[in-house]
């Protein structure tokens, strides 16, 4: 059938950035920008981070929510591909290895300084 969408999803990708993690914004408007990964999206292959690629969004009032109403800014999605790691030990951005101990568990490693990034 042609023009039609199949309803079986995307299958989710290893993601290299997790939640909680520094990033570094290294293309687009909010280039050379930092913050902290606050959504991770697999099957999108993006992530949110706090205060890059705000958005500004119409919301109508609320009696709970928003009494008021009014245009409000939500940060938006970023592809994954567009961020780089920060590493925590060496505080510079950087690739991401990942490497398996002797119990078979991966853990990601940082490609500058050779520090696991998760213990």
């Amino acid at each position: 059938m042609l023009g039609k969408k199949s309803s079986v999803s995307a299958k989710p990708m290893k993601m290299k950035i997790r939640k909680g993690d520094t990033v570094r914004v290294i293309t687009g408007r909010d280039k050379s920008k930092e913050g902290e990964v606050l959504t991770v999206s697999p099957t999108k292959g993006k992530v949110t981070v706090h205060q890059i690629n705000v958005a500004k969004k119409a919301v109508r009032p609320h009696p709970q929510k928003n009494p008021q109403g009014g245009i409000i800014e939500v940060p938006a999605m970023i592809d994954v591909s567009n961020v780089q790691l920060i590493c925590p030990r060496c505080s510079k951005p950087t690739h991401v290895v990942f490497k398996k101990d002797a119990e078979g568990r991966t853990s990601r490693k940082c490609k500058k300084c050779g520090e696991l990034i998760d213990g």
